[in-house]
C-alpha cells in the first residue's frame, strides 16, 4: 500500500530515533521515502535506552522505535507517548569470528563457559539494552548464566557487539539475527530457542509534540505493507501477533 503524501509540507523535517538494530532498515526506508515524497526525514541511532533518555531529556524526536516495549513504556509512563504499535519482530543468535567457530547446540546446560575458553563473551549491558536484556534471559532460561556472567563484555549495543566478534576480540557474541547477517566477519554459532526469552518484538512511537503532519504521515509509511516490505527484506520479522495499521 502507497500512502498519498499531502501537499504542503515538504520542508517540514521529521526526526526518527531507532534501535541501533534499526541502522540498515530505517536508512534505506527513510532514503525510499525522501525520494518518492521530496521530504526530509532523518534517523539517529543508538541503544533504545539511551534514545528514550534523550526524548525524556527533550531531544526533538518525533519517532521513537525501540528494540523492546519496556523503553516505550518508560516513555509513555512520562506521558510523552501519542500512539504506539509492534512493528516487527527480530531472533536472538550466538555468533563467533568466522576464524574461530565453536560447534555447540544451545540448549538447557550447554556449556558455553568451556567453549569461550579464557576468552570473553559480548552482549549488550543487560542493565538497560534491550539485546543484552533478551541475552540474559535466554542464559538463565538455559541454565548458562552462572558460569558466563563474570566473562562477559558490556556493549553500548548490538552493533558494537558484532563489531567485537568481527574484529576477533571475543570469542563469541549474542546479535540479532538481523545483525548476524551484516557481516561475512562472523558465523551463527546457533539460534537461542524463542521460548528462552521475551518475544523479540519492535514497538513504534509517535512522540507528543507540536503538529507535524509530516511526521504522521511518515509514520503512516512505517507501518504500512510498503514500509513493512522493507523491513522484511531486512530479516525482519513482519509475520507478528498484532502489526501495526496505518
Amino acid at each position: 500500500m502507497v500512502v498519498a503524501a499531502p501537499a504542503g509540507w515538504a520542508a517540514e523535517p521529521v526526526v526518527v530515533f531507532a534501535a541501533a538494530s534499526m541502522t540498515d532498515a530505517v536508512s534505506a526506508l527513510t532514503h525510499q521515502y525522501n525520494e518518492s515524497h521530496d521530504a526530509v526525514v532523518v534517523a539517529s541511532y543508538a541503544a533504545s535506552s539511551t534514545l528514550a533518555r534523550q526524548i525524556e531529556a527533550g531531544a526533538p524526536a518525533q519517532i521513537y522505535i525501540s528494540a523492546n516495549a519496556r523503553w516505550v513504556d518508560y516513555l509513555g509512563g512520562r506521558g510523552v507517548i501519542e500512539r504506539r504499535c509492534d512493528l516487527v519482530g527480530n531472533r536472538l543468535m550466538l555468533i563467533a569470528p568466522a576464524g574461530r567457530p565453536l560447534d555447540l547446540d544451545i540448549a538447557v546446560g550447554f556449556d558455553l563457559a568451556a567453549a569461550l575458553g579464557d576468552r570473553r563473551l559480548a552482549m549488550g549491558d543487560p542493565n538497560h539494552v534491550p539485546v543484552g536484556l533478551y541475552a540474559r534471559q535466554a542464559l538463565k532460561t538455559l541454565d548458562v548464566w552462572p558460569s558466563v556472567r563474570d566473562r562477559l563484555v558490556h556493549s553500548a549495543d548490538v552493533r558494537a557487539t558484532l563489531a567485537l566478534v568481527a574484529r576477533g576480540e571475543v570469542a563469541a557474541g549474542i546479535v540479532y539475527a538481523t545483525d548476524a547477517r551484516l557481516s561475512d566477519q562472523v558465523r551463527v554459532v546457533g539460534v537461542f530457542p524463542a521460548a528462552s526469552h521475551d518475544a523479540i518484538v519492535y514497538p513504534a512511537a509517535r512522540i507528543i509534540g507540536p503538529g507535524n503532519a509530516a511526521a504522521d504521515h511518515f509514520f503512516a509509511y512505517l507501518v504500512s505493507n510498503q514500509g513493512r516490505a522493507v523491513f522484511a527484506a531486512f530479516g525482519f520479522d513482519t509475520d507478528i501477533t498484532a502489526p501495526c495499521s496505518p
